[in-house]
């Protein structure tokens, strides 16, 4: 009889290549929520809303917000949309084609805060 052969041993494989991380939507739903938290500077209102589609390592991207106006709509989205692909891309590796932007609701902008140190004086 023959004795066994050998095994030979497999080679070693570097940890990153051994599995898959996977990030759940709603993970990166809550990194775009607070993505356009911080481009919007706390403005008052309804918290915004992110919802999130991931295919691979892509995610498309729909926030839901409240503006105050009068001010530049235009501006102030494209502020999100920068900021929010910008964390996601960070925080989650993925790539942000798009991100849309749905404006739930307008304030006036009498209801913002007064600035820190500048109080307002009724006349």
């Amino acid at each position: 009889m023959s004795a066994p052969a050998p095994r030979a041993t497999p080679p070693l494989v570097a940890a990153a290549d051994r599995g898959a991380t996977r990030i759940a939507d709603r993970v990166v739903a809550k990194i775009a929520a607070q993505a356009a938290r911080e481009a919007l500077d706390a403005l008052p209102g309804k918290a915004p809303q992110a919802a999130v589609t991931v295919h691979h390592d892509i995610a498309r991207v729909r926030i839901s917000l409240e503006l105050a106006y009068p001010c530049d709509l235009a501006a102030q989205c494209a502020a999100v949309r920068r900021l929010v692909a910008l964390r996601v891309e960070e925080c989650a590796a993925m790539s942000v084609p798009e991100v849309d932007i749905e404006i739930e609701h307008l304030h006036p902008a009498s209801l913002r805060p007064a600035p820190a140190g500048r109080e307002r004086r009724l006349r």
